[in-house]
């Protein structure tokens, strides 16, 4: 919790950076190591008051100033050397945002006195020559807010366990925009992620933790505007401290850093977590050639960003500029401000965009042992949250999946690869009569990643799984095109990814044909069978669950409207997937032998899930199945030798003395397939749970001696529960070759 007011320190000593309310008055302190003046710049209604900083230590920049009240609006204005081609452009001209500003108030107006170089009125631009026109009625105004006097009332973190975690990517937005029990005056805001219908939804599908796209403030860059479009995903950011007021019903800054508080309060009481896609890797002040003087480029753009020995950016974030966490102050910043959400606002964790980028070291290379992930590891707040790295950027050597410290989980682009291809892209190949990529991969990835993840005592809870993401197709889209189609962002469909590994069932885009139709739901159902019941931690985006469609568009970065709102009107089909997906984390849930901390293993472990592959004879693979390209069907059996007490690797005696088993049959075969099952001792029939085709019925039980017939391209899942004889009961076994069958 904050503290209202702090004893004032020393004056020889800078105190913590941002507006401090301490027992002399309001402190602010401002990091600007190369400037020779700072400025306050106060806004009331008699206009612009400047009032200079007098003290200066170690490259901060401080000092009382009384009207720094809660509500008061405010920035900055920085003297320095303007000397481009030694990174410094400083610009008293142009009004700065304070980088800890707790709100903000106001838009940018992209017009040319918003850059602190020259910017004609037609496009052209002297990036070397400084602009002395005033950017002050064009820029935002920061914010002071109180965070002391918001009632949490009993507000308790959830604290899910990654075991029992099921990531939900959402955007506040997208998810609420349309749906038709929340108050249309509230739709669209944080106010809506806390109503009663959208926690009814999230907690009867299954989710355990809300993720939620940026919400820091952030603005649409100008080529957006010019065009006519708006940053949709956040992407953007102005400022790390403050919440995005686009978001917010209230309309005071106060109210909107209020609204968000109440919103994880209320997700919190329905047993919610929130984490935040947070982005520290670049600001929206873009390259120094090209971009803005919005804050950190006019305080002090040699400490800030990564630049060349020319002044230029170093870019490995694809967005013009990047953060330079070498730094310890900037590193302090990004610190200051993750705490600022955890301590505040109680969220429960961070996925953190391009990661590598945040630990490049001195030489530029990607750095494991980087200052930034130690502080992480070691700070006592932040190591207790839930930490969540993209594990790429657009730099030299920027994959960087499985690399991370063990305090990260990771997404896990191999994942959404390989069962992407697996159910989509094989399927449609082998349909125009080319080879595939077998079962080898596949079944790496169900278990968990152990090539990516099995190290420094890392588990298959380190990997974040996945078959879609706010970036690219959605899921039904996956199923629907081949192509990316994103015409509407006005880029020529040069924009977005082109490997999506996609199959439009023989149909690009929409369809009556009802065969199609059922083919592509089909698919929808086995992506999701898979994802839900692999070893890791699963993500759903929101909507995927509905079957929503962005119509081919795999980089809606930019479509604030319909196209990537959450349709709330449901058709049939899209039910009976809701109805599908609420049932596959139902079993995820039960099934703990699932989701283990530690990876399957072929030999039975008191506690650890035993998992064993099988062909379609039953019959366990063998090194030439598991090398051809051209097989499409795999049989996955797991099982635990259970102890009688409480598990190791997450896993629990579903009862005393029973014992669990669970077999995924996985056919992406074209045809109807007859598969034998292994045969297990003890196991006197099996129960269907689910199946993405039309037989076999769920609910129906399997005798172990039969074929189960399966439909093709289809997923299904059968558990059985055995009595055993209690504490130290054997694992199930399979019969051999040499036993009668």
């Amino acid at each position: 919790m904050s503290v209202p007011v702090r004893p004032r320190r020393s004056l020889d000593r800078p105190p913590p950076l941002g507006v401090t309310a301490t027992d002399a008055g309001p402190e602010l302190a401002v990091l600007a190591r190369h400037a020779t003046a700072v400025e306050v710049c106060l806004f009331t209604g008699a206009g612009e008051r400047r009032v200079p900083l007098t003290r200066t230590a170690h490259g901060i920049w401080w000092d009382l100033v009384p009207e720094l009240v809660p509500g008061a609006r405010y920035g900055l204005r920085v003297h320095g050397p303007w000397a481009p081609d030694q990174g410094h452009r400083h610009n008293p001209d142009k009004l700065l945002l304070d980088p800890y500003a707790g709100a903000l108030d106001g838009e940018v107006v992209w017009r040319p006195e918003v850059y602190g170089h020259v910017v004609g009125d037609h496009g052209w631009t002297d990036p070397e020559a400084r602009d002395d026109r005033d950017s002050a009625p064009y820029v935002p105004r920061s914010v002071v807010v109180d965070h002391g006097t918001f009632d949490w009332g009993q507000d308790t973190r959830p604290e899910v366990p990654w075991t029992d975690t099921v990531l939900y990517e959402a955007h506040v937005r997208g998810l609420t925009m349309r749906h038709p029990e929340v108050p249309p005056e509230l739709r669209g805001t944080y106010a809506a992620l806390g109503h009663p219908a959208v926690l009814d939804h999230l907690t009867r599908l299954g989710v355990t933790t809300l993720e939620l796209l940026p919400v820091h403030a952030f603005t649409s860059e100008a080529s957006l505007v010019r065009r006519g479009l708006t940053n949709y995903w956040g992407y953007n950011s102005l400022g790390f401290f403050a919440p995005h007021a686009g978001y917010a019903a209230a309309q005071d800054p106060q109210g909107v850093v209020d609204e968000v508080k109440g919103a994880v309060r209320a997700l919190h009481g329905a047993g919610i977590e929130v984490v935040l896609d947070v982005v520290y890797n670049h600001t929206a002040e873009q390259s120094s050639w090209e971009g803005p003087t919005l804050s950190h480029r006019g305080l002090d753009q040699r400490t800030y960003y990564r630049l060349d020995d020319r002044g230029r950016d170093i870019d490995v974030t694809g967005c013009g500029n990047t953060l330079d966490l070498r730094d310890p102050q900037v590193a302090r910043m990004v610190l200051d401000s993750l705490r600022h959400w955890v301590e505040e606002f109680h969220v429960d964790g961070f996925r953190f965009d391009l990661a590598p980028a945040l630990a490049r070291g001195r030489d530029d290379a990607y750095d494991r042992e980087h200052a930034f992930h130690v502080a992480l590891e070691a700070d006592p707040v932040l190591s207790r949250v839930k930490l969540v790295a993209e594990p790429w950027d657009v730099g030299v050597h920027g994959w960087r999946t499985g690399q991370f410290p063990a305090v990260f989980s990771e997404w896990n682009d191999r994942y959404r690869d390989t069962v992407r291809t697996f159910w989509l892209a094989d399927v449609a190949r082998r349909r125009h009569g080319q080879g595939g990529h077998g079962v080898r991969e596949l079944a790496t990835r169900l278990a968990g990643s152990a090539d990516l993840f099995d190290h420094d005592g890392r588990g298959p809870l380190a990997s974040v799984n996945l078959v879609t993401a706010h970036d690219g197709f959605t899921l039904a889209d996956l199923t629907a095109y081949e192509h990316k189609h994103n015409e509407a962002n006005a880029e020529a469909n040069g924009d977005g990814h082109g490997d999506n590994r996609s199959w439009n069932h023989g149909v690009e885009g929409p369809t009556d044909d009802d065969e199609v139709l059922r083919g592509r739901r089909r698919s929808m159902r086995n992506l999701l069978g898979t994802l839900l019941l692999s070893s890791g931690v699963p993500m759903l985006v929101a909507g995927d669950e509905l079957g929503r469609t962005q119509r081919g568009n795999n980089n809606a970065y930019c479509q604030d409207s319909p196209l990537t709102w959450v349709d709330w009107d449901l058709e049939e089909w899209q039910a009976a997937l809701l109805a599908d997906t609420r049932t596959l984390l139902a079993l995820r849930r039960e099934l703990t032998l699932l989701r283990g901390t530690g990876f399957p293993r072929l030999e039975a472990v008191p506690g650890r899930t035993r998992l064993r592959w099988f062909d379609e004879d039953g019959e366990v693979l063998r090194d030439h199945q598991w090398n051809d390209p051209h097989r499409s069907t795999l049989t996955a059996l797991f099982d635990t030798l259970h102890d009688g007490s409480p598990a190791v690797g997450g896993c629990r005696d579903p009862g005393v003395g029973q014992r669990q088993a669970v077999v995924l049959l996985l056919h992406a075969g074209a045809g109807r397939a007859a598969l034998r099952l292994p045969r297990v001792e003890d196991v006197r029939s099996w129960q269907v749970r689910l199946s993405s085709g039309d037989e076999p019925a769920a609910g129906g039980r399997v005798d172990p001696a039969h074929l189960v017939e399966v439909g093709p391209t289809s997923l299904t899942v059968l558990t059985a529960t055995l009595d055993g004889t209690g504490p130290g009961a054997p694992a199930l076994r399979v019969v051999s070759e040499t036993e009668p069958r």
